[in-house]
C-alpha cells in the first residue's frame, strides 16, 4: 500500500493507489535534515567533474550561486512531498494548469499574451490558476490571474531554464499558496491532479505555452496519460496548445510525420487537444467546452 494523501484523488485512484490520512501541514518547509547533501557552486557556461560526488564540487566564476541539492535517501521522502501537493490542491482547488516557458519574460510578445490569456480565462472559468511557480511565462499567467482577483497555486521547483535559483521562497506570493518541491515527480503529479476534475462542477484545462524542453516533457506526459485514458476519462479536460506566432507549427509538422510514418493514428493526436493561434481562439473553445453563456458564467 502506498500512503500519499489525506483527501481522495481522482488521478491517484484511476492509478491505482490507496489513499489514506496524514498529518502533514502545508507549509515549505526546509530540506530533511537527515538527508545527505551535496553543495555545488556552479554559473551558466560552467562544466562540473561529478567524478566524486561526496566531495563539493566548486568552479571559478565571477557570478556564483550556492545552492544545495538534496540525495534522496527514502522513497517516503517523495510520497510526503506528493502527499503535501495534494494537501495544496484541496485547499486551494482545482483549475487551468498552465505549461510555458521560464525564459521569456516581461516585455515579450508571449508574456504579453499569456498574461492577458490567463486573466481573462480566470474571469471566464471562475477557478484557480495552477504553474510551476517560476518566472517567464509561468509568472505571466500567474500576474493575469491576479489581475483577476483569482486563486493562484504553484509547484515551484530550484532550477529553472538551466539557472539554479538560490531561494526556495517566491518573490511575491504567499507561502500558503505554493509549494516548493524538492522532486519533479512530485512536482508532476500536483501539476496533473491540478487540472483533474473530480466532479462535473470542476471546471478546469491545460493550456501549453510555448516552452522548450521542460513544457514539452510535461505537456506531453499530460497529453499520454490523456490519450491512455488515466485522466479525463469520466470527465474530460480541455487541453489546449497555444500557437503564438506559430511557434508550435514545426512540432505539428513533426506529428503528420509521425502519422505517415503510423507511429500514431491518423487523427489520434488533433482528437486529444486543441490548436489556438491566439487569445481569442482558446477562450471560445474553452466557453464552448463547458457551454457557458451569458447566464451561466461564474
Amino acid at each position: 500500500m502506498i500512503t500519499l494523501c489525506r483527501k481522495k484523488s481522482p488521478f491517484l485512484l484511476m492509478m491505482g493507489f490507496t489513499i489514506s490520512s496524514s498529518s502533514l501541514g502545508l507549509v515549505n518547509l526546509p530540506y530533511n535534515s537527515h538527508s545527505h547533501r551535496q553543495k555545488i557552486i556552479c554559473s551558466a557556461n560552467q562544466s562540473l567533474n561529478f567524478s566524486n560526488p561526496h566531495k563539493p564540487l566548486r568552479v571559478s566564476s565571477p557570478k556564483l550561486q550556492s545552492v544545495q541539492i538534496d540525495e534522496r535517501t527514502s522513497s517516503t521522502e517523495v510520497k510526503k512531498e506528493i502527499e503535501m501537493c495534494y494537501e495544496l490542491i484541496q485547499r486551494l482547488g482545482r483549475g487551468v494548469v498552465y505549461l510555458g516557458s521560464s525564459r521569456l519574460g516581461p516585455g515579450h510578445q508571449h508574456y504579453i499574451q499569456t498574461q492577458e490569456l490567463a486573466k481573462e480565462v480566470a474571469n471566464l472559468l471562475g477557478c484557480t490558476s495552477w504553474s510551476g511557480a517560476g518566472p517567464g511565462l509561468m509568472d505571466a499567467a500567474t500576474q493575469g490571474a491576479l489581475q483577476a482577483g483569482k486563486p493562484v497555486g504553484g509547484f515551484k521547483i530550484g532550477k529553472e531554464a538551466n539557472e539554479w535559483t538560490s531561494s526556495n521562497f517566491h518573490p511575491y506570493l504567499p507561502s500558503h499558496t505554493y509549494l516548493t518541491c524538492r522532486f519533479f515527480s512530485a512536482r508532476k503529479h500536483g501539476l496533473v491532479d491540478a487540472a483533474v476534475r473530480a466532479s462535473d462542477r470542476d471546471k478546469t484545462g491545460v493550456i501549453v505555452l510555448p516552452g522548450g524542453i521542460g513544457t514539452l516533457d510535461e505537456a506531453f506526459e499530460i497529453l499520454a496519460l490523456i490519450q491512455l485514458e488515466r485522466i479525463g476519462s469520466a470527465l474530460p479536460v480541455p487541453f489546449i496548445l497555444m500557437n503564438y506566432d506559430s511557434f508550435y507549427s514545426k512540432l505539428l509538422e513533426f506529428l503528420d510525420v509521425c502519422e505517415e510514418w503510423t507511429t500514431v493514428s491518423k487523427g489520434e493526436v488533433s482528437s486529444l487537444w486543441k490548436v489556438c493561434n491566439n487569445n481569442s481562439e482558446a477562450l471560445a473553445y474553452l466557453e464552448q467546452f463547458y457551454n457557458l453563456d451569458a447566464v451561466n458564467k461564474p
